[in-house]
């Protein structure tokens, strides 16, 4: 018997839509979220045909298309690992070529297609370094190394031509994640001697976005943040000028997508208190036009992946606005935005869009004063304070958007409001909110945490006797921390792939990771154990009062199972109510089977939590045989 919340997961279908970079027919390459997993489409968008991609290609959402549009590109790894090798996979589903099969196995930190000439650049990190590579994605040639470096470096792009290639460094600023922008010359007999960076001073993030996809059109389009906030760039890399947009007059940050196909417009979207309005730029003017379109998010900023967006709008073929759309209520939808007419065009819709509910962006003062962008909605009829689900997202650099969320709206259905809430560590709210956890981890994300509780209960959206709180990853580590430093808030805790342990942790994530934590933390746990026991949920389990639930992955190298296992120990023989349930994979749940079951499972352990019921079904068990750290 289908339950009523579920035809909200049902109506998750397409969830990303990425544009193949050739200059042959115009091709996206379609991520769908398919009972059994996540799965791949090519749609020839002038012909309105789609056509699947067979075979096995990894995490769907970060592969991309060859310039022919034959193949895929993608990490193949060990169960979710995120170790592993690029891969050419053919569409039609024939053996795939591992394009660097002498390379030790390396994490994926960014993938891009030239136009022409069959070559891609990849950022690959493994335990040496961070290494920015020169692919023949027909495999005619073996990789070319044309950076590498031990400070991060990843987010790579290259040019039209494929002679220009950039990756973000910060080898100007060892040990914070503030990048700049470095362009190197493939052709060059020693690439890194060609290097020519673009960088505004030790505190200004650069970042590259795409070079201009004009053959010869030596540009770059950046995002920088001079401001304090995001603001797009065009950086003229061999003669060193540059076309800023500085936008004064609007707050927030204005965020550079995609270049068109002549490089006369720039596709931006201004974030103002976590609300998108999209603008298009021309550089060669200084002229900035709104686009009229609906209400909703336009793209979502991903971090530390193969991508710098889960999805995000871009210009088609035709030198017009292929607007990605998506609210809390309503799934992705493509819209074409005609420049001439002011209109909106949909061309690709949902095939299910059920009645849901929109959620509402609020502004939270913070304990300090810092405002905070919150989301929030009330289950439908009602008006008084209700049990609630409070969501903390991952990273911790990503943010909460007004995106199509099912988990949103099977809570809502189900008689729950529904909060997320963009604590300090959020992308789009400047670069100050952004850093805001560092050196400090775990604090002034639970201010946040706390004031929107408050603000929920003064408001008399959440009984304050029954708030449950939830997140994965980064999301899920806040949930575990929150329980042991604010005890008194939360009736429990649904934890996804959380961080519990940050030293024991550290030992098993992969290279990517401990670099990222070494900067976040401003030191390595021998060098500062105190700020990693003081950061880790372990510590605190003396004072958890409320039942934990955990779900983690056997094979996951970013919240490594150990550590896991460790907190749950240390939970349990504290007097804690906590259970455990383990998946074989990484980082991420597997199809959406297993979504709908968790789902399920976790509105079960709500009621329990509501009428005062124990969560745990026996005694916290170990992860398999041949898990992360067990080996």
């Amino acid at each position: 018997m289908t339950s009523d919340w579920q035809r909200f997961f049902d109506a998750r279908q397409c969830v990303s839509s990425r544009r193949g970079r050739g200059t042959g027919d115009d091709l996206e390459l379609l991520a769908h979220d398919g009972p059994d997993g996540a799965y791949l489409t090519v749609w020839d968008v002038a012909r309105d045909t789609e056509r699947p991609v067979e075979g096995a290609y990894g995490d769907a959402r970060n592969a991309v298309l060859s310039a022919d549009g034959r193949a895929v590109l993608n990490l193949l790894d060990d169960n979710g690992s995120e170790m592993g090798h690029l891969w050419s996979l053919p569409v039609d589903g024939t053996p795939g070529t591992d394009l660097t099969p002498d390379l030790p196995p390396y994490t994926l930190r960014g993938i891009d297609v030239a136009r022409t000439g069959a070559r891609a650049v990849v950022s690959a990190v493994a335990e040496d370094g961070f290494t920015l590579w020169l692919i023949a994605t027909d495999g005619t040639a073996p990789p070319r190394r044309l950076f590498h470096s031990t400070a991060e470096a990843w987010n790579s792009r290259i040019s039209a031509d494929r002679r220009w290639a950039s990756v973000d460094t910060t080898d100007h600023n060892p040990g914070l994640r503030r990048f700049a922008a470095t362009v190197l010359d493939t052709t060059a007999d020693s690439p890194a001697d060609t290097a020519r960076t673009l960088s505004d001073g030790p505190e200004a993030p650069v970042r590259g976005i795409r070079f201009s996809p004009v053959t010869g059109d030596d540009r770059l389009l950046v995002s920088t943040e001079r401001t304090g906030h995001q603001r797009p760039c065009v950086w003229s890399f061999t003669d060193g000028t540059r076309t800023d947009l500085d936008a004064d007059h609007l707050d927030g940050d204005i965020v550079p997508l995609d270049w068109s196909d002549d490089a006369s417009h720039v596709l931006l979207v201004h974030v103002d208190h976590g609300v998108h309005r999209v603008l298009e730029w021309e550089p060669g003017t200084g002229r900035l036009h709104a686009v009229d379109h609906p209400a909703g998010a336009f793209f979502e900023a991903d971090i530390a992946d193969a991508h710098p967006d889960y999805w995000a709008s871009h210009y088609g073929a035709d030198g017009l606005p292929r607007l990605l759309h998506q609210r809390f209520d309503l799934p992705l939808t493509v819209l074409r935005a005609d420049r001439a007419t002011g209109t909106v065009t949909p061309v690709r819709t949902p095939a299910l869009r059920p009645a849901g509910v929109a959620l509402t962006s609020y502004t939270v003062r913070s304990v300090d004063g810092t405002p905070v962008q919150l989301w929030a909605g009330r289950p439908p009829g009602t008006d008084g304070p209700a049990p609630t689900l409070l969501s903390v997202h991952g990273g911790p650099q990503l943010v909460t958007v007004d995106r199509y969320t099912p988990e949103a709206q099977a809570w809502l259905a189900e008689g729950f409001a529904y909060a997320a809430v963009n604590y300090r560590g959020s992308q789009t709210f400047g670069r100050r909110f952004r850093e805001g956890f560092w050196h400090a981890i775990g604090d002034r994300e639970l201010e946040d945490i706390e004031a929107s509780v408050r603000w929920l209960v003064h408001e008399g959206i959440a009984d304050p006797d029954r708030i449950l709180i939830s997140g994965a990853s980064y999301g899920g580590y806040l949930s575990l921390l929150s329980l042991g430093r604010l005890p008194d808030l939360f009736a429990g805790a649904l934890a996804f792939v959380p961080m519990a342990d940050w030293s024991a942790a550290y030992a098993d994530m992969n290279p990517a990771l401990r670099s990222a934590w070494r900067a976040f933390f401003h030191a390595g746990p021998d060098d500062d154990p105190e700020a990693f026991r003081r950061a880790s949920p372990i510590t605190y389990v003396d004072q958890v009062r409320a039942p934990v639930w955990i779900s983690t992955g056997t094979h996951d190298t970013r919240t490594p199972p150990r550590q896991v296992h460790l907190y749950a120990q240390a939970l349990e023989k504290a007097g804690g109510d906590v259970t455990v349930e383990w998946f074989s994979g990484g980082h991420e749940t597997s199809s959406r089977t297993a979504e709908l079951a968790d789902q399920q499972r976790m509105l079960d352990l709500a009621a329990r939590a509501v009428r005062g019921e124990p969560w745990s079904e026996g005694p916290v068990t170990a992860p398999p045989a041949g898990a992360i750290g067990y080996a």
